[in-house]
């Protein structure tokens, strides 16, 4: 299919609507963990639960996802699914508990699970694969946008509308979309790229994509590159710059709007770059391994307290920090077509459950030191939990590296 004004209508708008939903989801936790903390009186540690919960959800739903879009309409998929989301904004908006609020959070992340994958699921069926990575990465921008709009404006808006009212008209935005993917996008799979095998084939396809050398060796630099990432911007680095940092309410969002604005930036400039230097032999796998050496340098930067701008070393986090996504173009051309759906769900399962993890273990961690009287933790604390997961990072790139080298063995792609 020609990237016409026609696709970019049905098609890509719709579902970059979808993502745009997704990712202000994901990240507003940042900005209102605050205000929640204190009407609820929460701790460090019932903050990451609560907050990780979008991402076990999420990360739950991601293998059968992947069999549901390579078997079934996609916009059918994704439009009943962001029901689920609509419905747990509510939960959310009305949780007088951690419980009520960690259920609301998780249905959240269920209802979005398939934003993304449906999309790329529709790419992968229709458009060429020299244009894929930046398709992918127009998309991915639109969830960058979703993030900018869930810091710094949604902090001006908390004083209106308070976090609640916020969470009734995100479930309302929510069926709005939902109506939007199911009644504008046009049916995606057809008798090429549909999947014919039987449930039984599927489901072993999928986990066999699990033990492939190709994707073991790619895999755990890209997810952690994500999760590490989506863990800070999503709650973590909103504590770390006002704990660490001593930065007020207001000029924490303001950063946190300006890294979301770098991750936006590397969402669309890496895609294009990735297409341009596609011409001169570079592959997106290996673009997107210099990307995650940089935000892997720009994690040790955050840590040392280098003399650098606090702005500039979180543009330069959310830029790189979204070079792991380029993996979803370069694993899903080669695998078969027909396992488009269950490759990208494959790698985002890994991410969305390590985003689960890496949440609530910085907040388990920081919890081993004793907290002051104000219910402060020390310096030390934030340091060591941060740290923790670079090294986990500076571990997955290493094993790039090292790993063997050896092609897909399942079917060829067609």
């Amino acid at each position: 299919m020609k990237l016409t004004p026609r696709f970019f209508l049905h098609v890509f708008l719709p579902f970059a609507l979808g993502y745009y939903l997704s990712y202000f989801y994901r990240v507003v936790n940042g900005v209102i963990a605050e205000p929640v903390a204190l009407e609820l009186g929460l701790g460090p540690a019932t903050l990451g639960w609560i907050g990780s919960a979008y991402f076990l959800f999420f990360a739950a739903a991601q293998l059968p996802l992947g069999v549901l879009l390579d078997r079934y309409d996609t916009r059918k998929v994704a439009a009943s699914i962001l029901l689920l989301a609509a419905a747990g904004a509510l939960v959310f908006a009305f949780a007088t508990s951690a419980a009520l609020l960690w259920l609301g959070r998780g249905l959240i992340g269920l209802g979005v699970s398939a934003c993304l994958m449906s999309a790329f699921r529709a790419y992968a069926a229709l458009v060429p694969p020299q244009r894929l990575a930046m398709i992918n990465g127009l998309q991915l921008a639109c969830g960058g946008l979703g993030a900018l709009t869930a810091t710094a404006p949604v902090e001006l808006l908390l004083p209106l509308v308070g976090w609640r009212g916020l969470f009734v008209g995100l479930a309302l935005l929510t069926l709005v979309i939902a109506v939007l993917v199911r009644l504008r996008v046009p049916e995606i799979l057809t008798a090429e790229n549909r999947s014919s095998d039987s449930l039984g084939i599927q489901i072993r396809d999928s986990l066999a994509i699990f033990r492939q050398p190709a994707f073991l060796r790619v895999a755990p630099a890209s997810v952690l590159n994500q999760a590490i990432y989506i863990a800070l911007l999503s709650l973590w680095a909103g504590v770390w710059l006002r704990e660490v940092e001593g930065l007020t309410a207001a000029a924490t969002a303001d950063l946190l709007f300006w890294s979301a604005a770098g991750m936006v930036a590397g969402f669309m400039g890496l895609g294009w770059l990735t297409t341009r230097l596609h011409q001169l032999g570079f592959s997106a796998t290996q673009v997107s391994i210099a990307g995650m050496l940089i935000f892997s340098l720009s994690l040790l930067i955050l840590l040392l307290r280098l003399p650098i701008p606090a702005s500039l070393v979180w543009i330069l986090l959310g830029f790189f920090g979204s070079s792991g996504t380029l993996m979803y173009a370069a694993l899903s051309q080669q695998f078969p077509k027909k396992l488009a759906g269950r490759v990208n769900t494959a790698l985002n399962l890994l991410v969305f459950s390590s985003a689960f993890l890496i949440q609530w273990l910085i907040g388990v961690l920081i919890g081993l030191w004793p907290a002051d009287s104000e219910g402060n933790y020390p310096l030390l604390a934030y340091i060591s939990a941060f740290a923790a997961v670079a090294g986990c990072q500076f571990l997955a790139l290493l094993w790039y590296f090292l790993a063997p080298r050896k092609p897909v063995t399942l079917e060829s792609p067609e």
